[in-house]
């Protein structure tokens, strides 16, 4: 079979996608597949100015049988590459336009979270406008409204913490704004919910052990999510077993309730008190060495060659406008 790994892109996440896209590309052709890469922004592969979607014509995406998504962030988990791909009638790894641009979108996924009951932390939205330190709008009191610091500062549509901050109080809310401005047109504060660190990953249509996140010296940044020993990791996540199952029944839900397909993952906040609150969905997470999903495949004795050939094997398998009715189905 002949497999096109798309890989690299323009987003800020783009160092931690060639990591991601090469440890697959490698597993693809243990398996004895015909592996192509193609870094989407690459003007020598595409043929392209950075940043377009005309990898289709790229000498090595013809005749190929398959396409495996390995881009993070922007450009390949908002739906732009699914719909090319959907355009072209080319199967792919993973969730479909729709499902993925609804991911991207912090609000928008918690609100149909909250129109299928299940909790996520209150939020309120900002206007970034680009970043611009003048015109990034605080708007009203946005921790007053979500009662009080600490709150979370996040960019809207970005992935791996890019652009995060916990913000303890008033004196540092204005630059945790423009940070994340920086990064995107729409800003989310978020109350933060203290407590454990979770993730639910989802192979197929199974939810994967639980793994709990456990930073060294503070948050779970970027930094400490890509550099080995930075972070520890339990899995399976010690939990009741009434927690757990409520964990991963909420991490299907979040997964199917946005239309979701093939793989992905469900960050979660778990209270002192036990109570859940899911946060978002990843729809190509991680497949580096620190990666959560292949942590909790490898929970399971799935190896990682397994894995991969079980989320290639699920590419495609209902066409493109069959996955497109599927995920408005779903909301």
């Amino acid at each position: 079979m002949k497999v096109v790994v798309l890989l690299g892109g323009p987003s800020a996440e783009r160092e931690v996608s060639l990591a991601s896209g090469r440890a697959v590309a490698e597993s693809l052709e243990r398996l004895g597949h015909a592996v192509v890469e193609i870094d989407p922004s690459s003007v020598e592969e595409s043929g392209a100015t950075p940043g377009h979607l005309s990898f289709l014509g790229a000498p090595g995406f013809l005749g190929c049988d398959a396409v495996f998504v390995a881009l993070h962030g922007e450009v390949g988990e908002d739906g732009r590459v699914q719909a090319v791909l959907d355009l072209a009638g080319v199967p792919y790894t993973g969730s479909g336009a729709l499902a993925s641009a609804l991911s991207m979108n912090k609000d928008l996924s918690k609100k149909i979270f909250l129109s299928q009951g299940i909790p996520t932390p209150e939020w309120v939205l900002l206007s970034g406008r680009g970043g611009s330190e003048s015109d990034a709008g605080l708007g009203p009191p946005a921790p007053a409204s979500l009662g009080g610091f600490p709150v979370v500062v996040k960019p809207n549509d970005q992935g791996s913490t890019i652009g995060l901050t916990i913000v303890k109080d008033e004196g540092e809310f204005a630059a945790a704004v423009r940070k994340a401005a920086g990064y995107s047109d729409e800003i989310m504060v978020e109350r933060y919910i203290p407590g454990r660190e979770i993730t639910v990953s989802v192979l197929g249509s199974e939810a994967l052990p639980v793994v709990e996140i456990i930073p060294e010296g503070g948050l779970y940044d970027y930094t400490r999510k890509y550099t080995k020993g930075a972070s520890r990791y339990v899995v399976p996540a010690e939990l009741d077993p009434d927690v757990e199952t409520r964990v991963k029944d909420l991490g299907m839900r979040c997964f199917s309730a946005l239309g979701c397909r093939g793989f992905g993952r469900v960050d979660i906040r778990l209270s002192p008190g036990n109570e859940v609150f899911c946060l978002e969905v990843n729809t190509v997470p991680g497949m580096t060495e620190t990666s959560l999903v292949p942590m909790a495949a490898g929970a399971l004795g799935i190896s990682f060659d397994e894995m991969i050939e079980r989320i290639l094997a699920s590419a495609g398998l209902d066409g493109p406008s069959q996955r497109g009715r599927s995920e408005l189905k779903n909301l």
